[in-house]
């Protein structure tokens, strides 16, 4: 099994009555323990019976709220699944779009306002848009919504829709979204598709972007060449922005994205076509820039995080990357230069497509599984035996 880092190809081992009782309580049937290289952790359900879960946030009051593609948007709080949130704007559930993350504002305790990235639907066809909103003190409402961005060119093509938002230090929102099925456009930087993007929180274009102009591409263009983009971060600790992208056969990439660079797809890649055949020039060319990581094969990536947390000090500073085609949540570790030096899969095949992974206040883990009866599971420091 091949991977790479940008210096050494790798060999590695693998309000009580707003909520329905659509999920049992916690049991100790729901929790299971594992062994992994530096801890021991245990694995617990939370809540289940979520209709493909996409994205989870950890509120102040210790609940979580939580998208599903469909377009819902629940609270869950003591193992239980709120009716959906009223007023969340309409969503267009279109082959892998829906409505996708759910990201707070750093003020939420106090301003309750939250973002939404989710697919739209317009007489050009469909395509990915952010969305603001503040919730009400209840929980049960979604008011003052307003689009904040919406790309410029839809199409009717149902895949890669993107997109995950990282908030930054200033309030900032940073997201992605995919070439939206259209290899090409993600060269083209008069097009929004394969590209991570960067806009104020109130839709405006921040001074530091690279083409705040609009003259040689669109204004919230951060960095283009990505093929589709579903994760991404900014480390608390080193205010590193980090994506997670899904390749072709092979190819899947971590990337840290800077201004104004062009990470390659689809003129380079580590992936082939499904069919086979090679696309591109090859795994490198001038004035592309290479990945942090790759993977071939692929692993299909749902999401990444970067661990700071007391629960878990081994782990600190490790990369964390959800998959859903090997069914793992893979840990990343990386050297003082920041390159990746080895890789850990857990729980591959225990839990099913892992879509989403969160590292909460507490330093605990969170994950959210695909589906029909998608799960939000906690991983926790196991106990220890006397």
């Amino acid at each position: 099994m091949g991977m790479k880092s940008m210096l050494e190809r790798l060999s590695i081992a693998a309000g009580t009555a707003l909520f329905l009782s659509t999920a049992p309580a916690m049991s100790a049937a729901d929790t299971a323990e594992f062994s992994t290289k530096k801890a021991e952790v245990a694995v617990e359900t939370i809540a289940s019976g979520l209709a493909g879960p996409w994205g989870v946030e950890v509120m102040p009051d210790g609940s979580f709220i939580v998208t599903e593609i469909s377009g819902n948007l629940r609270i869950i709080r003591d193992g239980r699944v709120s009716e959906p949130i009223n007023g969340v704007p309409e969503v267009a559930q279109r082959g892998q779009g829906g409505l996708l993350d759910v990201a707070l504002d750093p003020g939420f305790s106090t301003n309750r306002t939250l973002f939404l990235s989710m697919a739209i639907a317009d007489d050009g066809g469909y395509g990915t848009a952010i969305v603001r909103g503040v919730l009400s003190a209840d929980g049960k409402s979604l008011t003052d919504t307003k689009e904040l961005f919406r790309m410029a060119k839809l199409t009717g093509k149902g895949q890669h829709f993107g997109s995950r938002i990282a908030i930054g230090p200033n309030g900032s929102l940073f997201f992605g979204i995919g070439d939206r099925g259209e290899r090409d456009r993600a060269q083209d930087m008069q097009d929004h598709a394969g590209a991570i993007l960067h806009i104020n929180a109130d839709g405006t274009i921040p001074a530091d972007n690279p083409y705040k102009n609009g003259k040689d591409a669109k204004p919230e263009i951060w960095s283009k060449g990505h093929r589709n983009p579903q994760g991404i971060v900014i480390d608390p600790k080193s205010g590193e922005l980090l994506t997670v992208e899904h390749g072709a056969r092979g190819g899947d990439e971590i990337n840290a994205p800077q201004p104004g660079k062009n990470y390659g797809w689809p003129v380079i890649t580590y992936g082939k076509d499904y069919s086979g055949v090679e696309i591109g020039v090859g795994q490198a060319a001038e004035g592309y820039e290479q990945p942090l990581y790759y993977w071939d094969p692929s692993i299909a990536p749902g999401a990444i995080d970067v661990y700071h947390g007391a629960m878990f000090p081994e782990w600190e500073g490790n990369l964390l990357v959800s998959a859903l085609k090997y069914q793992l949540l893979a840990r990343l570790e990386r050297d003082e230069t920041g390159n990746v030096v080895a890789e850990e899969r857990l729980f591959e095949g225990e839990f099913g497509r892992i879509r989403d992974v969160k590292v909460a206040p507490d330093g605990s883990i969170l994950m959210l599984t695909d589906g029909d009866d998608g799960r939000l599971l906690r991983i926790s420091a196991a106990e220890k035996k006397s």
